[in-house]
């Protein structure tokens, strides 16, 4: 729907987004990749939480003289208070949609991943249930990198995509990860793979290091030195090989219709690691959309997944249907406790 020849015809007048998150790069890319679908330029307005003395000169969030939004896309608990703000100020007329269950009532749409779906939100009208979370990667957006798969491979070759990240409370990136990851690209080398190996923001100096040791001449690692090469990767990739500690590198990685293998790694036994693990085994079993990685990167055929034009689609609608009957008050409280 982006660039808009697609915009459902109810909509009457081209709506304005705002994404409005806290200071985290994985919430961010959330909200614009919903709002993008429907405003291609949204504002952007990102929460803090500044300490000490700098609290007192805290910039204002927004102010009233700017144009009024059409929607609202948040995420992150920092941000709903705020957006209700946003909405009240202006009347109660922006359409406020949040990507994860909130700690407030008063959206006018929630979209909830599988992972932390429970069953008293069953039946609820305005929100409804996503497969892991929505992003920014496009076909569109990988079309036009596809000139970089040359760069890496020649046309005969296949090319394995190897992404990881870093500890996060659910796995570490211990000493035997690393050794599972040089073992991993070892086996896919020898099978005759090219490999390119991208580090994410989370990934610690000894996961960078790690990786770099097994440079060779057809294994390539991004050592975080120019332009993240990222959607390079992704787009020269016949294959994913993706660690299990992101739930939003493998939701991109299926928009392309690739196999995605999924790598294990060290696990931190706990709640955490409960709810990957649950994120996992639905993408896995359930959805059949993922593999777990045993040595191989055999293809195998599923239904591209793209949860952002899904829900892009949904918003888009709802809004059209908004400027038809006009604001329709939320009744049943979804929140969850803090």
């Amino acid at each position: 729907m982006t660039g808009h020849p697609d915009r459902p015809s109810g909509l009457r007048r081209a709506p304005k987004g705002w994404a409005v998150t806290e200071e985290k790069a994985g919430t961010l890319t959330q909200c614009l990749g919903i709002a993008k679908q429907i405003d291609p330029a949204p504002v952007i307005k990102i929460v803090t939480k500044p300490r000490g003395w700098r609290k007192w000169f805290k910039p204002r969030l927004f102010s009233t003289r700017e144009q009024e939004p059409t929607f609202i896309v948040s995420c992150g608990f920092r941000a709903e208070e705020p957006v209700l703000a946003i909405k009240s100020a202006f009347g109660g007329r922006p359409f406020a949609v949040h990507l994860q269950r909130p700690r407030v009532d008063g959206y006018d749409l929630v979209f909830i991943s599988r992972h932390d779906w429970v069953p008293e939100l069953d039946g609820i009208d305005h929100v409804r249930q996503m497969v892991g979370v929505p992003h920014q990667i496009t076909p569109d957006r990988l079309a036009a990198h596809a000139g970089s798969r040359s760069q890496y491979a020649g046309p005969a070759d296949r090319v394995a995509a190897v992404f990881l990240g870093g500890s996060n409370g659910a796995y570490v990136y211990d000493a035997a990860c690393h050794l599972t990851i040089e073992n991993a690209v070892r086996d896919l080398e020898a099978a005759g793979w090219k490999i390119v190996i991208s580090v994410s923001r989370r990934s610690s100096a000894e996961t960078l290091q790690a990786a770099l040791t097994l440079r060779s001449g057809n294994v390539t690692v991004w050592d975080r030195t120019g332009d993240n090469p990222y959607l390079d990767f992704m787009a020269a990739a016949d294959a994913f090989l993706i660690a299990k500690d992101s739930i939003t590198m493998p939701c991109e990685a299926l928009v392309t219709g690739k196999p995605v293998y999924t790598l294990d790694l060290t696990h931190v036994p706990g709640e955490r690691l409960l709810k990957f693990e649950t994120y996992h085994t639905d993408l896995r079993e359930t959805l059949k959309l993922t593999k777990a990685f045993d040595g191989d990167l055999a293809p195998y055929v599923y239904e591209p997944l793209n949860e952002t034009a899904r829900i892009g689609t949904i918003v888009a609608e709802a809004l059209a249907d908004r400027q038809q009957s006009g604001p329709r008050g939320v009744t049943v409280s979804v929140k969850r406790q803090i």
